[in-house]
């Protein structure tokens, strides 16, 4: 019995965003424009179980390129009408329509002439009356065995809240840079750190020139700890990289090692990077060259700093 009831729930609720699928017509698309015209924020409004629905839409809007917040009616209505100024766009969702404090506060927002988007439950209530433009999204029942707690008609809300904010984010070409800018924390803002956030720059990055001895090579790769150095011209241009592993090498191949030049026993060309990419995209190198170091460079050529495999470990990117 409570699988069935379950089974029930969402078989009704599931039911409930199908048929909003063909109401993704022409009004839906005018919807979007107004919100792509809104020069202010988006201003999303609703009480009750509703105005937890909103919460949620004027969250995702903003975390996808529209700045947007909550209003509750009620507090609107004494005293926090003052967020909206005239740019705004005003988002409203209600199942019945005729919520007294929300019905009350559309009255304050028409004298404002404040553009006012409706998602409604009854296009024939009060605030269809006074929306100017109106999205259906009016279930033909609720989850509920009673009928009565807001259930199917809450879903239907969010999805096409989630629709509006999903559709608008490509008619503004939003993009994953866009997306790494508004979430700088967790995992989602670590995913798009760049290679300039973490890289090694000035005094930390191990550097030499082509005439640098060999004994001071290994001092310097000491010294900067990151097990490589790069080797650069005299205009400051990457030449090529030595490494823990080419000092290993050399050692054993050649008996005056310490009496050459860097020049002399570097390899090249030095696998390099970009100051803008990706940190995923330094660490996909790293493991495809089996390296644990990048050099970052301009696109002349001149060394901007180094990048290593530890510092994406920090941010836990494996």
């Amino acid at each position: 019995m409570v699988r069935d009831s379950a089974r029930r729930v969402l078989q009704i609720e599931s039911e409930a965003i199908q048929r909003l699928i063909g109401r993704i017509d022409s009004t839906f698309e005018r919807a979007v424009e107004m919100l792509y015209a809104c020069s202010g924020r988006v201003v999303v409004t609703g009480i009750g179980k509703s105005g937890l629905v909103c919460r949620k839409i004027a969250a995702t809007l903003a975390s996808t390129g529209t700045p947007a917040l909550f209003l509750h009616p009620t507090e609107a209505i004494h005293g926090d009408i003052g967020m909206v100024v005239a740019e705004d766009l005003v988002l409203a969702v209600s199942n019945s329509g005729a919520t007294e404090e929300l019905v009350r506060l559309v009255e304050v927002l028409k004298r404002l002439g404040v553009p006012l988007i409706a998602l409604l439950g009854n296009p024939d209530s009060t605030l269809a009356k006074n929306s100017d433009l109106i999205l259906d999204i009016s279930i033909e029942q609720e989850a509920c065995p009673l009928g009565l707690a807001p259930t199917a008609s809450t879903t239907a809300a969010i999805a096409m809240g989630d629709a509006l904010a999903m559709a608008l984010s490509v008619r503004r070409g939003f993009n994953e840079e866009d997306f790494a800018s508004l979430h700088p924390g967790g995992k989602l803002g670590k995913k798009f750190r760049r290679v300039k956030d973490l890289m090694h720059i000035g005094n930390e990055m191990p550097l030499v020139h082509l005439k640098t001895s060999m004994k001071q090579v290994i001092y310097e790769i000491s010294k900067k700890g990151l097990g490589m150095t790069a080797v650069v011209d005299e205009t400051s241009r990457v030449a090529g990289v030595i490494t823990d592993g080419d000092l290993r090498r050399l050692l054993q191949e050649k008996e005056k090692v310490l009496e050459e030049t860097a020049g002399e026993c570097m390899h090249s060309p030095a696998v390099c990077i970009g100051a803008d990419v990706l940190a995923m995209t330094a660490l996909a190198i790293m493991e495809d060259k089996k390296i644990t170091s990048l050099i970052v460079n301009s696109d002349d050529g001149q060394i901007k700093g180094v990048i290593h495999l530890h510092d994406l470990w920090q941010l836990q990117l494996f």
